[in-house]
């Protein structure tokens, strides 16, 4: 089923919080967003006091009043159900609702997320203001849709209520059956964990040495997924029924959920909200950092949910609460340029946070379009320029697709197991980034791709090339998947410690890489961590001169070929396994299997691009800079396209057309070399 964002024009706003300011600016706030070009506002994600005052006490008329008045501009209105942000009275008389930590403190009133997923109580109260906004505002023309709640699992992802303890032990009681199998599947045996009751099951709680059952500890993280998802859908039901012409979306992609699963069971799109500027404060630790070019990756993860979807935060200003996350300004130009980022990964609805900003509370620093004064600035002026570029191609850009011939694989087990495991969790961020920096400064665009349950071998013959870096949990289903893919033409790459570990995290009794060896052509003979006091060793890959240096970094898997169809392509070389196979490609059916026995490194990432000679799909029509991005939409059915250009330096940079294109958003027809300013952005006919 196609979870994407449909509509028929580019829908351009601001998240919207009438509740801050006096009455008297709304009118001329909603006038202002029209004549810059903007169609939408989100509203009230964080009312529900005004909503419900008081229990069982309901009122409309705050919002009644600025939905009117938004519809009497011609602005349509995405509405939030207020749950991430539960009232006093709330809290205070149903404390069970609170949300509480590993060690059993609860969590307190006065922030927000501070609730738990599994109280009764809260269900109940949620699923009533639910049903009572969603019978006032069901038929409201300016109503087109709803945000469930806001941002699940950010701020806290794990929730150790007395509720939640027995909504798990439910769960793996539904999941396993009997005490037998759930001993068999956690492993109890070791160090004598084993149950005899089902009272005796809980949430991992503190252990000598922070140290839980590893198998204990991925159910959990499957469990607070699957929690949040009947949160969402308690509500999601409700207003299905209520208002079946309107949307329902949720914004966000946090930790310890399966927004694959969310999207498919609740959602008609997935929503993300993009701070590209959170790379000033988060960057990641390899070498040569994309800083906020970076968040095209965020955005690609967000588009394997949904194709064309919606930013619901997209942001605009220096952003940071009083007491943390302290951001620089966007530098002129990169508002501007931020936007067209989100647009050109799949984008067709955008909402800016936010619209003004806020002058108390928490996030008095995290700042909109607007500063306190509400006067126009240089971050207004870039909104306004993007508004009336979007009302000259908006029409051409919705409804296409990113077009990528490669994918960088993930899954939920890997990255929730890996989160304890030590052993392989730590380096698929670092793989992850090396493939993604490469391939955006080769300008190859590239998709995430999720293998879920409902993943099927077409849904991978989409790509010329498959990375997936260090799949440790390697189901069998999973490696015939693969099998498949591989053996009808396709390509796949593997790091080390792959394929060493069933569904419940147990090592198989087989050599490693286990079900997957026969696709690799090779089995593990050795391996090794390399220790902190120890230099990784280099490898040397066939065809490469004796002085460029690949480091094998982190871990080393030394292969053993097992097929005459496999190659080995390079060798350890300043280690006790000096001379033993590194890197091998294997013939399988009609596709190509590469194994590496290290971490990636860019280095070696640049070796394999120019092996499997992976070019960009624009080579005959431009030259590009590394500091340019470029990104490919197309309209499936007439197969028109546009060429998106991204500068993310301050500094002009020279591109090369190799022969006429016209650029979109100056109407002008370019060739031979261009100039593109900095922060600067262009849009080519394909």
């Amino acid at each position: 089923m196609d979870k994407s964002l449909k509509s028929n024009t580019f829908a351009l706003g601001a998240c919207y919080y009438p509740e801050h300011w006096p009455e008297s600016l709304w009118e001329k706030d909603f006038q202002r967003m029209k004549e810059m070009g903007f169609s939408v506002v989100r509203l009230a994600e964080f009312a529900w006091s005004i909503f419900e005052p008081k229990e069982g006490e309901f009122s409309f008329d705050f919002f009644d009043k600025v939905i009117d008045l938004a519809y009497s501009f011609g602005l349509k209105v995405i509405l939030g159900t207020p749950t991430a942000t539960p009232p006093a009275w709330l809290t205070s008389k149903y404390p069970e609702v609170l949300n509480v930590s590993q060690e059993g403190v609860p969590y307190q009133h006065g922030q927000r997320r501070h609730y738990n997923y599994n109280a009764p109580k809260y269900l109940e109260l949620c699923a009533r203001i639910a049903t009572k906004m969603a019978e006032h505002y069901k038929d409201h023309p300016a109503v087109i849709g709803w945000q469930i709640d806001n941002e699940l699992n950010c701020e806290m992802n794990v929730f150790y209520s007395e509720a939640d303890h027995q909504a798990f032990r439910s769960w793996v009681k539904n999941k396993y059956g009997s005490l037998t199998e759930l001993n068999q599947r956690w492993g109890t045996v070791f160090w004598n964990q084993s149950y005899t009751e089902w009272s005796q099951v809980h949430l991992t709680r503190p252990t000598v040495s922070d140290s839980p059952n590893p198998h204990q500890a991925l159910d959990e993280k499957r469990f607070f997924s699957d929690s949040a998802i009947a949160f969402a859908k308690n509500q999601v039901d409700i207003i299905r029924k209520l208002a079946p012409n309107q949307w329902i979306t949720t914004n966000g992609l946090f930790g310890h959920l399966d927004s694959h699963k969310l999207a498919d069971e609740c959602l008609d799109f997935i929503s993300y909200d993009s701070y590209p500027q959170f790379s000033s404060i988060y960057p990641d630790k390899g070498p040569n950092p994309l800083l906020d070019r970076k968040w095209s990756w965020n955005l690609g993860v967000a588009r394997s949910i949904s194709s064309n979807f919606c930013i619901m935060e997209q942001q605009s200003g220096p952003g940071g609460w009083v007491n943390r996350m302290d951001m620089p300004a966007p530098k002129p130009g990169q508002l501007r340029l931020w936007t067209y980022q989100s647009i050109a990964h799949g984008v067709d609805m955008l909402l800016y946070f936010r619209w003004r900003t806020a002058a108390f509370g928490t996030e008095i620093y995290w700042h909109g379009i607007h500063n306190y004064d509400n006067r126009k600035n240089r971050r207004v002026l870039e909104a306004e320029q993007v508004g009336k570029e979007l009302e000259m191609i908006g029409e051409e850009i919705v409804g296409s697709k990113y077009q990528a011939d490669v994918a960088i694989v993930k899954d939920y087990d890997n990255e929730w197991d890996g989160e304890l495991d030590r052993w392989y969790g730590p380096f698929n961020s670092q793989s992850e980034m090396a493939w993604f920096k490469v391939l955006q400064r080769r300008h190859i665009p590239v998709d995430a791709l999720f293998l879920t349950k409902s993943s099927t071998v077409e849904d991978l013959l989409k790509y010329k090339l498959l990375v997936y870096p260090h799949s440790a949990v390697m189901p069998e289903e999973k490696a015939n998947l693969l099998k498949d893919y591989v053996n009808r033409g396709g390509k796949i790459v593997f790091g080390c410690r792959t394929g060493y570990k069933d569904n419940s995290g147990h090592c198989y009794l087989t050599p490693m890489p286990g079900p997957v060896a026969e696709l690799c052509g090779v089995t593990v003979d050795d391996f090794t961590m390399i220790g902190p006091n120890e230099a990784p060793p280099k490898i040397s890959i066939q065809g490469v001169e004796e002085h460029q240096e690949i480091i094998a970094e982190s871990f080393n898997d030394i292969l053993h070929v097992e097929s005459d169809q496999t190659e080995v392509l390079g060798t350890y070389k300043n280690a006790y396994y000096d001379g033993q196979p590194a890197l091998v490609k294997n013939t399988f059916g009609n596709g190509d299997v590469y194994y590496y026995g290290a971490v990636f490194n860019q280095e070696i990432v640049n070796l394999l691009v120019d092996r499997m000679q992976i070019n960009s799909p624009a080579s005959d029509l431009l030259k590009l800079p590394e500091d340019v991005e470029l990104s490919i939409r197309k309209h499936m059915d007439t197969e028109k396209a546009l060429i998106y250009l991204l500068n993310y330096s301050k500094d002009p940079k020279e591109i090369t057309l190799k022969k006429p294109i016209k650029e979109k958003l100056t109407g002008q027809t370019l060739n031979g070399n261009i100039t593109m300013e900095g922060y600067g952005v262009m849009i080519l006919e394909g």
